[in-house]
Order: C-alpha cells, then structure tokens, then sequence
C-alpha cells in the first residue's frame, strides 16, 4: 500500500514528464479536464487540473465536479504515475476503472503510449 505522501511524490514526477513532453502538450494542447484519481484501498482522492494539455496542479483531496474519475490501488496509481506499469493493460485486466466519455479514454490511452511507449 503506498501512502499519500508517496502519490503525491508521483504526481509531481508525472507532472514534469508531461509538462516538459513537446509532442504530448502539442497533441493535447485542446484538452482541459478536472481529474481525480480515488485510492481504493486507502480511500485518498487527488485532483488533477489539466488546462490546454498542461498539469496545472494536483492535490490531495478531491475538489471540484470531475470530468474523469479513475480509480485503482494505491500502489498502481504511483506506479502509473513513475511509468512502472501499462496502465492500458491494467484498465483491459479491470485493475484500473476509468469513469469518462469515450474519448477521454482515448486520450489518456494516447498519452500513456506517448510518455511511456516501452512500458
């Protein structure tokens, strides 16, 4: 079980690789959702504010109506933030819940092979 410290840990990670991806920012620089994602065996939410395809902010706790709501074990959602696990093949295995239309699917599937295309 990873703490809360250790998630937020990851998502700071996640927010430079992304932010810092060229291609990834120009490919999303359409889309803008409110995300959070919900620890199910601890219980933690944390929101992540997407503007134009750049991480504007994460936080611990869930604030604001989400666009997507994701939810997993703890320990897969660091490891999906340090890209230690496909989260596509977690979300096929049923491991991984994504509540969203079906395009944001796809689009957090494209930014998956994007930023980790060897995981």
């Amino acid at each position: 079980m990873a703490a809360k410290e250790e998630i937020l840990e990851a998502l700071a990670d996640y927010q430079v690789q992304c932010n810092n991806n060229a291609r990834l920012r120009r490919m999303q620089r359409d889309w803008s959702k409110l995300i959070h994602f919900l620890s199910e065996d601890t219980g933690d939410y944390f929101t992540m504010d997407v503007k134009n395809g750049e991480i504007m902010s994460y936080e611990s706790g869930a604030s604001g109506t989400p666009d997507i709501i994701v939810t997993t074990l703890s320990e897969n959602l660091c490891d999906m933030f340090w890209g230690d696990l496909n989260p596509s093949q977690k979300y096929l295995d049923g491991e991984i819940k994504v509540k969203a239309t079906q395009e944001d699917i796809m689009r957090l599937d494209a930014i998956t092979m994007i930023i980790w295309p060897d995981v």
